[in-house]
């Protein structure tokens, strides 16, 4: 990384999320120059893996191997780099270990911005632990008097959490709208990627769709795909125009 190199950190739950929610996100960045790192929790091996299960006999190890190959392709077609944790899924329980190295993570990548779950959701309590984690790191990683060094810039990146499955019953009020259309086709591919869970290919084309025509709605400007944020600290700005 060279010291002008801005950077960007993803905090997953499961390697599907990172896809779904932020894969435009990721690939915009990266093709603007940016290093993205993508922290994955865990390998959704238990609870988004379903299609991985319809094989007869098919053990743990093996579905977790699928996933984390599907994940790595995923991530090096979106143009990021990606640290697994196996920290295990549905339950997803964040541990001091884990934390740590989210920490560490901050301090060596700077990033200038983080993207993760939203607060809540009510039908995977893995996202919500992942966002804890997320943010945990972030707060810890900006105090002077953790792990001290005099030459280290202490600073908070915004956060933006993107967009849950059911966003009405997690609460989820999105006042980001990132334009995706040239990255769009990435991203598609992404998806085909992730053979596990081939029942949300569809459904995530048409979330993109209806946050395109939202955000040319709310922009006047001509947009096909987009993707939602919301953004956890407040914008300052110099000028509202």
């Amino acid at each position: 990384m060279t010291a002008s190199q801005k950077t960007g950190l993803v905090v997953t739950a499961h390697p599907g999320d990172f896809v779904w929610r932020a894969g435009g996100a990721i690939a915009l960045h990266t093709a603007k120059g940016y290093r993205v790192k993508i922290a994955c929790l865990s390998y959704g091996e238990r609870g988004e893996s379903q299609f991985a299960w319809k094989k007869a006999g098919v053990s743990m190890a093996e579905v977790k191997e699928q996933r984390r190959d599907e994940a790595q392709r995923a991530a090096e077609l979106l143009g990021a780099e990606i640290e697994f944790f196996d920290a295990g899924d549905y339950p997803l329980r964040g541990t001091q270990a884990i934390l740590d190295r989210l920490v560490d993570i901050n301090h060596e990548l700077k990033p200038a911005f983080v993207l993760t779950h939203a607060l809540a959701d009510p039908y995977n309590i893995d996202h919500p632990e992942a966002t804890r984690l997320a943010q945990e790191a972030r707060i810890i990683a900006q105090a002077m008097g953790h792990k001290p060094d005099p030459t280290r810039a202490y600073s908070a990146p915004p956060v933006f959490l993107f967009e849950p499955h059911q966003p009405e019953q997690c609460d989820y009020k999105p006042n980001v709208i990132l334009n995706i259309d040239d990255v769009w086709e990435k991203k598609r591919a992404a998806f085909e990627i992730l053979a596990a869970q081939k029942h949300l290919w569809e459904y995530y084309t048409r979330v993109a769709l209806n946050r395109g025509m939202q955000g040319g709605r709310n922009s006047g400007r001509s947009m096909t795909y987009g993707e939602a944020y919301q953004r956890l600290f407040p914008m300052v700005l110099e000028e509202l125009a």
